[in-house]
């Protein structure tokens, strides 16, 4: 008799899936996901794939629950226990397996909790997360007998990591260097990389810990960082590192407390691949600075923006063969060297090696760019389904006048002072914006031009950040 089980659709999200525990995400969504997306990749060819889960309180539950509906379908599922989102990527990699399920909240606060999923060595997300959420509401699954393996994939990730670590510039620099993993489920390969690195590491919440009892663990957010910028203050670090809750973002944190955002550390290290691969193609999101775009072009590469969401970028590196990619959202993405996926412990390695071999270390990097003013990311809250109502009303208003509109993802608005940014973000119930200006004066007159249309559709922006 067919299983049918219908989904909260609020779960469903773009990227993948994620809800508040006990409320709109319980362990039967679990399970009936499980049979639901073990039907996709046997339906795809596939008999195998791997199941990780990070450091939430509710993932362990969520992993047995899941893991019951997987194997319910015929599929070998690997189970390489607990550790962040990137150390699931590469067990798909390394173990060459058809797939695989990563249980994590991501950022979210601690009572939520989700699910990643790759369809082979690819992402999974929009119309096929959907597809998902349509083959467990028919019943249409497949059935068999599956079996469980247990496989340590740890010391292998963190070896493999450690290839691409230059030891000498490390040796000869003898840094010292802050890390927060924020109580995420990064904080055990961090531990175990740093202590096999030269220089002097200092780790901040490196216990992982699913009530986030120091910080939400999101280091896009600057409150977010003011202990790793007090920490290097008081020990009188080189620099500083952050993590998200799952280990695929990254915030960073110069000797003098500045932070260099995500699209100023993808414009760093896009420095060493494009002496490696000259004339490659490097991937941000649309959220970027115009300096990111131009510091590539200058470099001799080819600067290619692109919609914001990891599994996008993802796609298209693979589609333009690029070497790195990254958001403003700390998602940086290396191919060049590795597997092309979001891993944010990968990326910091590689910022070191970069930062070693700097006279001036990562604030020289940061101060050799050039300097704009900028908002971080604005988001304001909207009634479900608004933002890309008010989206789709500002761009329908500017197609009318002689902007310089770009809509490939929300609508984004060259001026001779700058630009603006606004898109409904696919994850929450928020309009996302930013701004940049050549000068204060520049980026309050970009700020006005945003805020007139925003309020054209009934939304009040905040005061410029």
């Amino acid at each position: 008799m067919p299983v049918s089980h219908q989904f909260n659709p609020s779960i469903l999200r773009e990227y993948d899936i994620r809800g508040i525990v006990g409320e709109t995400l319980t362990e039967v969504d679990a399970t009936a996901l499980g049979r639901a997306f073990g039907t996709v990749i046997i339906r795809n060819g596939g008999k195998k794939i791997c199941l990780g889960y990070d450091g939430r309180l509710s993932s362990p539950m969520m992993e047995a629950a899941i893991l019951e509906g997987l194997i319910s379908t015929g599929l070998e599922v690997i189970c390489i226990g607990r550790g962040p989102s990137p150390m699931l990527y590469y067990s798909v990699y390394e173990l060459d397996t058809d797939g695989g399920v990563m249980i994590t909240g991501s950022h979210n606060p601690p009572n939520y909790n989700g699910f990643k999923m790759m369809i082979g060595k690819g992402g999974c997300y929009g119309k096929q997360i959907q597809e998902i959420g349509r083959i467990s509401a028919s019943g249409d699954l497949e059935h068999g007998t599956g079996v469980v393996t247990k496989i340590d994939i740890f010391d292998r990730y963190v070896d493999r990591m450690l290839q691409d670590v230059d030891f000498d510039a490390l040796e000869a620099a003898d840094m010292t260097v802050g890390w927060d993993a924020g109580n995420g489920a990064a904080g055990d390969v961090i531990s175990a990389l740093t202590k096999r690195l030269p220089g002097k590491h200092i780790l901040l919440n490196e216990k992982i810990d699913g009530t986030f009892p120091s910080h939400h663990p999101d280091p896009t957010v600057a409150e977010n960082l003011v202990e790793l910028q007090d920490a290097i203050a008081e020990q009188n670090m080189d620099m500083g590192v952050a993590f998200d809750g799952d280990g695929d973002r990254i915030g960073a944190v110069d000797c003098g407390g500045e932070i260099v955002w995500g699209d100023q550390l993808l414009a760093i290290l896009s420095q060493d691949v494009l002496k490696d691969r000259p004339g490659s193609k490097i991937i941000a999101d649309i959220k970027c600075s115009q300096v990111l775009f131009d510091h590539i072009q200058k470099l001799g590469g080819e600067p290619v923006m692109w919609k914001t969401g990891h599994s996008l970028i993802k796609s298209k590196m693979v589609e333009l063969d690029a070497p790195l990619a990254g958001e403003m959202s700390g998602h940086i993405f290396f191919k060049h060297k590795y597997y092309g996926f979001d891993d944010a412990v990968y990326v910091a390695l590689r910022l070191l090696n970069t930062v070693a071999k700097t006279e001036g270390g990562l604030e020289s990097l940061r101060k050799s760019l050039p300097a704009v003013v900028n908002t971080p990311e604005i988001r304001i809250e909207c009634d479900e389904g608004r933002p890309f109502v008010v989206v789709d009303e500002v761009l329908e208003r500017l197609r009318k006048t002689d902007a310089k509109i770009n809509d490939l993802d929300g609508a984004r608005v060259l001026s001779d002072d700058g630009w603006w940014l606004i898109r409904a973000s696919n994850t929450q119930n928020v309009i996302v914006a930013r701004c940049e200006g050549k000068d204060a004066e520049a980026l309050k007159r970009v700020y006005d031009d945003l805020s007139t249309q925003l309020r054209l559709s009934n939304v009040e922006p905040p005061a410029l950040p």
